[in-house]
């Protein structure tokens, strides 16, 4: 006969965990932190959005199954954890601030974790990590690098890295799990400290090799014949035939531009002077506003058109 107990944990935002109420809340160290903030090409800090896992003991006299699932709910990160022990079932929902989850590194997280120690050969020894034990809770994570080791895999040996996972449950004993890493981050064996049995890979993965930056592609400049290119030419008549039917419609508005540019030609032929920016000059200038009136074609002698326009004083 099988029996669901409600939920141990609280099931709204108004209620809290009573172990966070009565104990200040983990955090992990500046370590932790400096070391989760420099995996950029992973994401900032991993943090978790959704996780769902499932582990199971097949026994013929209690057989157990455990469930957890960790989502993302607005400003907090809900657990449901499920255990199963033959036919009886617990079930139990608990919520963790978001801002206390700064450092968290879940089981999913963890295994992108090791194949970056691995990949460099490093690992945060100081750093201080938040995990959840067996049972659910919040508590430290720690790393250790045992060093290289050299195993049987198949038919092959290969050098490992090592690196020693322990849990520091606030409730019962530490749990330690040693990771066998192959150069690439390939998980090749896995060792509960204290167990007599372990998890083995049986075939040799395919290694990858580390990432090579490869210069970028010169692309040589070619000359452009743009006359040659049907579509380069296409836009040049397209936008030539425009700007002529937008030129004759403006001097069509205005007729006195025509004169003026006319007048000025007939007195430029006329007067054929040796410097025509100074005649030009000297022809515009009673147009401006900002300059006196003076006497049209005064001097179309003088070299510079950048002298004054004021009559001359005379000298004694």
């Amino acid at each position: 006969m099988s029996s669901k107990h409600p939920s141990t944990g609280p099931r709204a935002k108004d209620h809290q965990p009573s172990a966070l109420e009565s104990s200040p809340p983990l955090e992990a160290n500046a370590e932790a932190i400096h070391f989760l903030n420099n995996l950029r090409y992973l994401s900032w800090d991993l943090h978790i959005m959704e996780q769902h896992t499932q582990e199971f003991i097949k026994l013929h006299i209690l057989p157990m199954e455990r469930k957890m699932s960790l989502v993302r709910q607005d400003d907090q990160l809900v657990m449901t954890r499920s255990v199963k022990e033959g036919e009886e079932v617990k079930t139990e929902v608990t919520f963790f601030p978001w801002s206390s989850t700064v450092g968290f590194v879940s089981e999913a997280a963890n295994l992108l974790l090791l194949r970056v120690m691995a990949w460099r050969q490093l690992v945060p020894s100081n750093a201080r990590f938040l995990a959840l034990d067996t049972e659910g809770k919040l508590c430290y994570s720690t790393y250790q690098a045992l060093g290289t080791q050299t195993i049987q895999v198949g038919h092959q040996e290969v050098d490992v890295f090592i690196v020693e996972q322990t849990v520091h449950s606030e409730e019962g004993i530490p749990g330690s799990c040693r990771f066998y890493l192959l150069s690439d981050g390939h998980l090749a064996k896995r060792i509960q400290v204290g167990s007599p049995r372990c998890c083995m890979i049986t075939k040799m993965p395919v290694l990858r090799d580390k990432d090579e930056i490869e210069p970028a592609p010169v692309f040589e400049k070619k000359p452009l014949v743009w006359e040659e290119d049907m579509e380069l030419y296409s836009r040049f008549l397209g936008r030539k035939e425009e700007l002529r039917v937008s030129h004759n419609s403006y001097l069509r508005q205005h007729p006195e531009a025509q004169a003026l540019i006319s007048d000025f030609l007939l007195f430029l032929l006329l007067r054929r002077p040796a410097d025509v920016v100074t005649f030009a000059a000297e022809y515009f200038g009673p147009f401006a506003k900002r300059n006196p009136p003076t006497p049209a074609l005064r001097s179309s002698s003088r070299p510079s058109p950048f002298r004054s326009l004021d009559p001359e004083r005379p000298t004694d």
